[in-house]
């Protein structure tokens, strides 16, 4: 399936939610999270939530969130004083509110901070949280002119420098999904003083080059470059519309249409259905995806046609300007001296585990690293094992780093 076939696939969905909703199904009860923002959530469950805004050097105002205590902080040894500080940066087209819409015993941001841990939340510029700038509207192309270049050299050093800041701390550490581990490689490697800000570098479903995944999304490479500026434009791709929103309002909370809203969402992604909550597909649907940039997009189909990881190609001319050569510059992972620790999973269909081995071979300083065979690349966010075979061992190796 490529791209080109969504607007049919939409079509589908909405003429079996018509037919749907004429069997007058009924409803299961609603998750009252569907409507609620990051904070709000966090609040739901009885944990402290703390909401900040921060501004990148080229004006782009981007929320994070935190969860500064657990909810039993104070039987914990050693609770007193500051904590040690965990920053959480979600993956491509998704959002903040990935590491808690899953229950409290299953969600890695309430489970650090039930660990004794400083929790904040990052949400990457042009997501449903962080589309404000200082002078530009998201109705303006200019807006949207970035990539994860400017995730990983704008909007991470920003977010960093004022999380130590506010927090004391010199260091943290750094948990990355998916695309939140790109910009975590690019960062680290290419920024010396930020790197050194980071006690460890938890990877999970990591990708540097995408030469082999086999996700639909990665069909944008199909098309001709000037194609893809065509078809989807130059402003925001696969945003949280009021269509998604109606669907898990009033379709996916319909207990006979659970697992179908889940198949539509999730296949993109990938996912093992018996390993998913599907009784919260409307939580999750409400607010994943969250959108992107186009040239976000248009950027990841660079990368799959090159195999690379490189910085956004403008072609000759537009390279010269920019970069003063020819070709883009490459991001080189050697280069990053943080300790790291890599979670794969063997049947990710965008963290490929060729691309893994790759990846693995370049990291300088690794630490840990395990392949959790029968995992895809959502099972690190919302996975039903995840806790067990992740979240925990996450903690326990932090413990060690304290």
């Amino acid at each position: 399936m490529t791209l080109l076939c969504l607007p049919v696939l939409v079509l589908i969905i909405l003429g079996i939610v018509q037919c749907t909703l004429s069997l007058r199904l009924p409803k299961r009860f609603m998750d009252p999270e569907v409507n609620m923002n990051i904070s709000e959530i966090i609040s739901y469950w009885g944990y402290p939530a703390e909401e900040h805004e921060v501004t990148t050097e080229d004006g782009y105002i981007l929320s994070i969130n935190r969860i500064p205590t657990g909810k039993n902080i104070c039987n914990l040894k050693g609770s007193k004083g500051p904590r040690p500080v965990v920053f959480l940066q979600h993956g491509l087209l998704a959002a903040g509110s990935n590491w808690v819409t899953n229950l409290p015993s299953n969600s890695l941001g309430f489970i650090l901070a039930d660990a004794g841990y400083d929790v904040w939340i990052g949400n990457s510029r042009g997501n449903t949280w962080s589309r404000k700038h200082v002078t530009l509207s998201p109705q303006e192309n200019k807006f949207w002119a970035f990539s994860y270049d400017e995730m990983a050299k704008k909007d991470l050093p920003t977010v960093i420098n004022f999380i130590t800041n506010a927090t004391g701390q010199p260091q943290i550490y750094y948990v990355g999904h998916s695309q939140g581990t790109t910009i975590g490689f690019i960062a680290f490697s290419s920024l010396p003083e930020l790197a050194s800000k980071i006690k460890m570098f938890f990877a999970l479903a990591p990708i540097a080059t995408v030469a082999f995944p086999s996700s639909p999304l990665t069909k944008l490479s199909l098309l001709p470059e000037w194609l893809n500026w065509k078809l989807f434009g130059r402003k925001v791709f696969f945003p949280q519309t009021k269509i998604t929103s109606w669907l898990a309002n009033q379709f996916c909370s319909r207990s006979l249409a659970n697992d179908l809203c889940g198949n539509i969402f999730f296949v993109l992604y990938g996912f093992e259905e018996s390993n998913l909550n599907m009784s919260r597909t409307s939580v999750y649907m409400s607010h994943s995806p969250a959108g992107t940039s186009v040239k976000n997009m248009i950027h990841w189909r660079q990368a799959v046609k090159t195999g690379t990881l490189q910085a956004f190609d403008y072609g000759r001319a537009g390279n010269l300007a920019r970069y003063k050569q020819t070709r883009p510059p490459l991001y080189h992972i050697s280069g990053m001296k943080v300790p790291t620790a890599v979670w794969s999973g063997g049947h990710d269909v965008l963290a490929d585990p060729k691309d893994v081995s790759l990846l693995l071979s370049q990291i300088p300083n690794l630490v840990y690293q395990k392949d959790i065979t029968h995992w895809k690349h959502l099972d690190f966010i919302w996975g039903l094992d995840a806790s067990k075979l992740l979240y925990h061992n996450i903690v326990k190796i932090m413990k060690k780093y304290d």
